[in-house]
């Protein structure tokens, strides 16, 4: 089985930088398998319900529905949901409200493909007893 990825961000250019972060690594015995994109949080919920990723990678500002009103959506369908939100530097209470609101932790951007994996692995572990 794939650890399965969902990633949401408006910016095309950051749903393939974080895709590729995730080619050909794996997470013990496990490959990742991005099998989701969204650019607006509307789209996020929908592909979330379709697909039940294991690990979702959500920006905060995007048009149409935030990242934050998609992440309260989709803890309300499941609330062990494994999301990490993705901020710009100085957003600090928008990094707040999404953590109270069920994300598991955030990364700010620009960021370093290392810190994105290490993020996603130790909320693997934490959540599947690892």
């Amino acid at each position: 089985m794939a650890i399965k990825v969902m990633i949401v961000d408006d910016a095309m250019f950051m749903r393939n930088m974080i895709s590729d972060i995730f080619q050909g690594k794996k997470f013990g015995e496990e490959d990742y398998e991005v099998v989701a994109e969204a650019e607006n949080g509307i789209e996020a919920v929908e592909k979330y319900k379709e697909h039940m990723p294991d690990v979702i990678t959500m920006d905060i500002v995007m048009p149409e529905m935030t990242g934050i009103e998609a992440l309260k959506e989709i803890m309300q369908i499941n609330a062990d949901a494994n999301v990490i939100m993705c901020s710009a530097l100085g957003q600090d209470s928008l990094v707040m409200e999404a953590l109270d609101s069920g994300a598991k932790d955030f990364i700010v951007k620009p960021f370093q493909p290392e810190k994105v994996l290490d993020v996603v692995v130790r909320i693997l572990k934490d959540t599947r007893g690892n």
